[in-house]
């Protein structure tokens, strides 16, 4: 009788150590908005443009162009989207909306949209079916339109809906995707955002990024929670379109300001601060020159630029710090400088 491997009878585990580090700069998808490879929603009562978010995040991360005009897409790549609520023409319609305002050419727009009249992830032939097409694609976002519509399940049964999550939740890291649900939210008065989920508070407790869509006052707010990340202040949005009535798309309000409020986007991390001082300069830079520029504690700067040195990205020379090759573009390109 065959006895079976360690490989056959444990699960696979390695020491702390030996977990590769994420690369430097790759936390997001859409910078601020969206964690790299985060599950989620897009939260709102009825008409409140879940769809209009939802589809600009898809362009944007298809075209590697601003999400709203402002955050930056950190981590490209193609989009699959299925809108179960929306004729196909109408789908290609806001899309090529959303184009057109960006100046983008639809036919070169890496986005794919599920033609299937009907998606059912409570049944293991659509789950299949799903796998294979993100297997196939490959895309670095999907985007499920609404949560209603894809199960017949008790969504206030964390039994049933638990299920159906833990399967988003395989696809996204066998995959390595970002999924994006839309979904509504009931009417608890004064309730948190994310425990105003409709359903079962499994909902809340699996997402690591919601984006909500709130009318307060009379105006559109984007309000926005992580998992590991800073949210930051409500952002206004609005509706707008070219004069022809065409090109709909969303945009942020602007308020005293015409730039998006610092706290509405995360801190740059140090490394990539330090990076892209050394994009911005010809000559190696000392770590007393560093220091300074960045205004940053001693210890913190050596040893973020030894990480750095470590996964190769800067080289250290008589003469200062450097990058291993010119060129590279910044980081800050759209972010207001301070």
């Amino acid at each position: 009788m065959a006895v079976a491997s360690a490989a056959e009878t444990e699960l696979p585990a390695v020491q702390v150590a030996e977990i590769p580090t994420a690369p430097v700069g790759e936390r997001w998808i859409v910078r601020g908005i969206w964690t790299r490879e985060g599950v989620g929603f897009i939260g709102g009562l009825p008409k409140v443009c879940k769809s209009w978010l939802g589809l600009d995040m898809a362009v944007s991360v298809a075209s590697k162009t601003s999400c709203l005009g402002r955050f930056a897409i950190e981590d490209p790549g193609s989009a699959l989207v299925y809108l179960a609520e929306d004729a196909l023409p109408a789908v290609r319609e806001r899309i090529a909306g959303i184009c057109r305002h960006r100046s983008l050419a639809l036919g070169a727009l890496p986005l794919h949209v599920i033609t299937a009249p009907s998606v059912r992830l409570d049944t293991a032939a659509d789950q299949q079916r799903l796998a294979a097409t993100l297997a196939r694609l490959r895309p670095r976002l999907l985007l499920l339109d609404p949560l209603v519509r894809l199960h017949s399940l008790d969504e206030n049964s964390s039994t049933e809906i638990s299920a159906l999550l833990g399967f988003l939740r395989e696809m996204q890291r066998v995959h390595r995707v970002a999924v994006i649900l839309v979904h509504h939210l009931g009417k608890r008065a004064g309730a948190q955002l994310g425990q105003a989920l409709r359903g079962s508070g499994d909902l809340h407790a699996w997402a690591d990024d919601n984006a909500f869509l709130v009318r307060h006052e009379g105006r559109l707010e984007l309000t926005l929670e992580h998992r590991a990340a800073p949210a930051g202040e409500a952002i206004a949005l609005r509706l707008a379109s070219a004069a022809d009535g065409g090109a709909v798309h969303l945009e942020v309000v602007d308020g005293d300001s015409s730039d998006v409020p610092a706290d509405a986007l995360p801190p740059i991390p140090l490394p990539d601060q330090i990076l892209d001082a050394l994009r911005r300069s010809d000559q190696p830079q000392s770590r007393g020159a560093l220091r300074e520029r960045l205004r940053v504690n001693n210890a913190r700067l050596g040893d973020a630029l030894t990480e750095l040195e470590h996964q190769g990205r800067v080289v250290r020379t008589n003469d200062g710090w450097k990058l291993p090759r010119a060129g590279q573009p910044s980081l800050f390109d759209d972010r207001t400088d301070p």
